[in-house]
């Protein structure tokens, strides 16, 4: 019964991400449409001017933006869905021949790493010191770590990326800023193109882990104080159970809320690679996004917040997948339901 409760939540979700990229690769493309000076028919008149027969400017034209300039907007409409569907996006402007998934997939590399490895590191770190400043909550150390949760929480994740490229970049010059490695190594699996790869890649990691970190540690120690309070947690320390033994039961309950924001915050952080990325010349998502839009490149912008939004939707997916299995919980309920 616990896979058909899984099977069943995953249909849903599907069906509910799969109606949500539609509606944003909808939007996208009126937004493209209806863009003062209309980019569309400006390239199919430079094509013509250029001395293309009307038949070729509207292939050429077609083939840029993942639909054909002439007829009805309707038409136009569903020449571009039929061309989703065959994950055709167009060609990249900013990068002639180039088609938009080739120039997205080599972007969204540079993104995922980062933002997985900054995540994973400020959860990591978050639920260690959300526990301590759970138990130590009376004492100092468990009010420097609420408020060194407070503070990062509050501040915006440009502003922390700012700081960390001001600090480490310039008053304290240890880190590069730009680009995914030096040109000086040659790419592949060697020592020193790896070094310099982590090496690129650290502020963007740590500026991801600081923007969550607050989140992480602030979650943790109210759910840990409220699975303090729980009746088991009182029931096993009036029969005499070991502290450790109390403490692995209070960390594995409180953690599981958890684990649904974890998959919740990448999504999250996808949407934060915006400001993070430019702000570091990082050439993910987020920065072709932005010179996307900076290049009249509408193509390449519509399939970037295609896959942005992809990324999310995965993200609530798996959040709410990785909560139902493992706590059975939601499995009962749902059987019990049924």
């Amino acid at each position: 019964m616990g896979m058909t409760v899984i099977a069943r939540r995953l249909a849903g979700h599907l069906a509910r991400g799969i109606a949500m990229v539609l509606v944003v690769a909808t939007i996208s493309f009126f937004i493209i449409r209806n863009i003062p000076g209309d980019p569309i028919a400006a390239r199919y008149q430079k094509l013509l001017e250029q001395g293309m027969s009307p038949e070729a400017a509207e292939r050429a034209t077609a083939v840029m933006y993942g639909f054909l300039p002439s007829g009805t907007l309707g038409e136009q409409y569903a020449d571009y869905m039929t061309g989703l569907f065959r994950f055709d996006l167009g060609v990249s402007v900013t990068n002639p021949g180039t088609p938009v998934t080739a120039v997205l997939g080599e972007a969204a590399k540079w993104t995922v790493l980062p933002v997985l490895a900054g995540t994973l590191l400020s959860f990591l770190v978050g639920v260690i010191m959300g526990v301590y400043a759970a138990v130590k909550r009376s004492g100092v150390l468990g009010d420097l770590l609420a408020i060194s949760g407070s503070l990062l929480h509050g501040v915006p994740q440009y502003v922390l990326a700012l700081l960390m490229g001001a600090i480490f970049t310039t008053l304290i010059p240890i880190l590069p800023q730009g680009g995914t490695a030096d040109i000086l190594f040659e790419p592949g699996f060697n020592a020193g193109y790896i070094g310099s790869l982590i090496e690129h890649a650290t502020l963007p990691v740590v500026t991801y882990a600081l923007a969550s970190y607050g989140g992480w540690i602030l979650a943790m120690k109210s759910s840990v104080v409220t699975v303090l309070g729980d009746d088991f947690i009182l029931a096993a320390e009036l029969r005499g159970m070991k502290r450790s033994i109390i403490f692995r039961y209070v960390a594995r309950n409180a953690i599981l809320p958890l684990f649904t924001i974890l998959a919740l915050s990448l999504g999250l952080l996808f949407g934060g690679a915006i400001f993070i990325e430019k702000i570091f010349n990082y050439p993910g998502l987020g920065f072709l996004l932005i010179e996307s839009v900076v290049n009249r490149d509408y193509a390449l912008m519509g399939g970037a917040f295609l896959l942005i939004t992809a990324a999310i939707v995965v993200a609530n997916i798996l959040a709410d997948l990785f909560y139902t299995v493992i706590d059975p919980r939601v499995r009962s309920g749902e059987e019990a339901a049924t």
